[in-house]
């Protein structure tokens, strides 16, 4: 029993650094209620005496897209990605020798031959292939117009459904051009895109392995 038991302090030690080195990762946390924060831009004062002012005016001739701070524009998702990568490696290599006996003054000495061979193979195959998709809608918000027209936009969208709660969230930068009639743009149009969706409570609980099967499945694994 004494013998079996720095086997089983090994053991002990192992697993626990197994635990420790594959924590699951940490839930995210869910989006706060308050708005995005809007940056601030003061406009040129009006005329002294006067009723209109350029920042607050509206075109009777164009839409109402959005184009200035505080503005709000729809998002339609529309993310489809697709990658396949396949690998393969094969070689074999073979080889053998045949050695004769030495001779001296006609007599042999030791067996008449020897024969020597060798032979090795290797085989490996390798295929990754993932998909996938996202879509939908979000409305963000016109954080910031920077001097060449360009809009910064950012937002998130919470659902809260009865085991859990999952959220977007977006952000990026959009022409007004690319903006339509209804205020809408795809989700293709918009640069240096951080569209984020995640989840947090049974559901996504239930679709993690336990600490046990992601230790025997880890990189410390000998086998």
């Amino acid at each position: 029993m004494k013998a079996a038991l720095p086997v089983l302090a090994a053991l002990l030690t192992a697993l626990l650094a197994g635990c420790a080195a594959l924590q699951p990762p940490p839930v995210r946390p869910g989006p706060s209620d308050e708005p995005p924060t809007v940056s601030r831009v003061i406009g040129p004062k009006g005329t002294s005496g006067g009723v209109y002012s350029a920042d607050l005016g509206l075109s009777l001739t164009s839409d109402s897209r959005a184009f200035r701070v505080g503005d709000v524009v729809t998002v339609n998702l529309q993310e489809t990605t697709q990658a396949s990568k396949k690998a393969g490696t094969s070689y074999s290599k073979n080889s053998a020798d045949n050695i004769v006996a030495p001779n001296l003054l006609g007599k042999t000495f030791g067996k008449a031959a020897v024969g020597l061979g060798a032979s090795n193979s290797f085989a490996g195959d390798a295929t990754s292939t993932q998909q996938n998709a996202l879509t939908g809608a979000i409305t963000v918000i016109v954080q910031e117009v920077l001097p060449n027209g360009l809009l910064r936009v950012s937002g998130e969208k919470t659902l809260t459904l009865n085991q859990g709660e999952e959220f977007v969230r977006l952000r990026g930068y959009l022409r007004a051009a690319d903006i339509d009639a209804d205020n809408q743009v795809s989700s293709l149009r918009i640069a240096n895109a951080r569209i984020a969706y995640s989840a947090q409570g049974t559901l996504a609980d239930t679709q993690s392995a336990g600490w046990l099967s992601r230790f025997f499945n880890g990189p410390l694994m000998p086998f």
